[in-house]
């Protein structure tokens, strides 16, 4: 007979888990999907009796209630990636942004250069062993929880078991909070014209046995869907939702070709429809890792033919590329786009793209000669290999300034053109010919 499954010990309300939280401490909160609502709430409410926390975390989904003008003097939240939840906020000065490597995150918070004192994690309930995981986001978290000397897991009966770097041990927690709650899956929509161009160049792009990258979105929604006459893919990245989900469905997805891990997918983090979670639940052909591990550029290179899709909000007529502000403001984060474009880069056979569509909502461009005021880039232009759009494909990688202006303008909106034209006439004399 078996090993009976542990009893949760140390379980308390949420009120007095958090009493452990103190003035002066750095708490992280658990990442996406993984959000741990109920402790969220508790730190919130705790925040009001102390002098002063700070809050770290990527992006987190659901209400950010420790964002309050009532607690403005209270909470100093320093968000690492920024998700919707939190833009306001941020374009306010009411939180502030960390710009950093994905990579590079569990070694600063094991260095103490982002000092953690407590961790705020959801997780799967223990097994008979008495090991929970940290589910759908390992990320960097799983660095969180080895940084923290204090561990509150919020244990959600729906969040799946996950293979991989995500185990903890209930004897590593302070305290357990019972929260069971549906985890966030993001609405679904129809793609666009544009959208399935862009798919379809990129999907040219790429060759049977390719190692894929490729984050969330229409974007790379659209590649996937255009990916059902390919073979034997693999899948290594930060991200990946139900687009990878049908893939193996299909056979597409074997990993047979991948050097690292074969025939596993790897990843950080999950976010999408409780198929997807359902999917990966107790699943070894899926293994979610430390992002330290995932996203370092040395790790993926050594995997052939690999190819990161990756999107972006502006690129100029150099190619150097904004991902993360519009001008000024700050829309998401520098994340691992230059991770994987860098590594992609240096990999056998490998392709670095950004693929984005040619206008903006209202009718601008997105191809620009100049970049807006402000703006970050987030890939240089040196590390820019292919710019897709519904118009094609520019390949940039050893090419003149005057050059990739050509190849950018010929993907450009048509309507757009003629002005892009004139300015790099403008920029690059009266040899220009484009």
């Amino acid at each position: 007979m078996g090993a009976q499954r542990p009893s949760i010990h140390s379980v308390m309300d949420p009120d007095q888990a958090l009493t452990q939280v103190e003035s002066g401490m750095g708490v992280f909160i658990h990442t996406a999907a993984a959000t741990p609502t109920v402790l969220v709430e508790a730190l919130s409410k705790r925040a009001a009796a102390l002098d002063g926390i700070t809050v770290m975390h990527l992006h987190t989904e659901g209400a950010v209630p420790y964002i309050d003008e009532s607690l403005a003097r209270k909470v100093k939240v320093r968000s690492l990636f920024v998700g919707a939840n939190l833009r306001e906020s941020i374009a306010s000065g009411e939180a502030e942004y960390v710009p950093v490597f994905l990579s590079e995150i569990p070694d600063m918070f094991r260095a103490g250069t982002l000092k953690i004192d407590v961790a705020l994690v959801q997780v799967s309930p223990p097994d008979a062993h008495g090991w929970c995981t940290l589910g759908v986001s390992v990320d960097i978290a799983k660095a969180a929880v080895e940084s923290a000397s204090i561990v509150i897991g919020q244990v959600n009966p729906r969040m799946p078991r996950c293979h991989g770097d995500g185990n903890v041990h209930i004897d590593s927690f302070s305290a357990l909070v019972e929260g069971e709650m549906d985890l966030f899956s993001p609405p679904s929509s129809n793609l666009t014209d544009v959208e399935i161009s862009i798919g379809s160049h990129v999907a040219s792009l790429i060759p049977d046995g390719a190692t894929l990258q490729m984050g969330i979105g229409a974007v790379p929604d659209a590649v996937l869907r255009q990916l059902h006459g390919h073979s034997r893919l693999g899948i290594h990245t930060e991200t990946f939702s139900d687009g990878v989900l049908d893939l193996v469905k299909a056979g597409v997805v074997t990993g047979e070709e991948k050097a690292l891990h074969p025939g596993t997918i790897v990843s950080g983090f999950v976010v999408g429809s409780r198929e997807l979670y359902d999917f990966v639940d107790d699943n070894p052909g899926v293994r979610l890792l430390d992002i330290g591990y995932v996203n370092d550029p040395a790790v993926i290179k050594r995997n052939p033919k690999v190819m990161a899709v990756n999107s972006a909000i502006e690129v100029d007529i150099t190619g150097q590329v904004v991902g993360d502000s519009i001008g000024t403001r700050q829309f998401s984060g520098v994340g691992g786009q230059m991770d994987f474009m860098r590594g992609a880069s240096l990999s056998p056979g490998g392709k670095p793209i950004i693929a984005l569509p040619s206008v903006t909502s209202r009718g601008q461009s997105r191809i620009v000669d100049v970049l807006k005021p402000g703006a970050s880039v987030t890939t240089t232009r040196s590390h820019v290999h292919w710019v897709v759009t519904e118009y094609g494909i520019a390949y940039l990688h050893g090419k003149s300034l005057q050059e990739r202006a050509r190849s950018l303008i010929s993907v450009a909106h048509p309507n757009h053109r003629a002005s892009l034209s004139s300015a790099a006439r403008e920029r690059f004399g009266k040899y220009w010919s484009g």
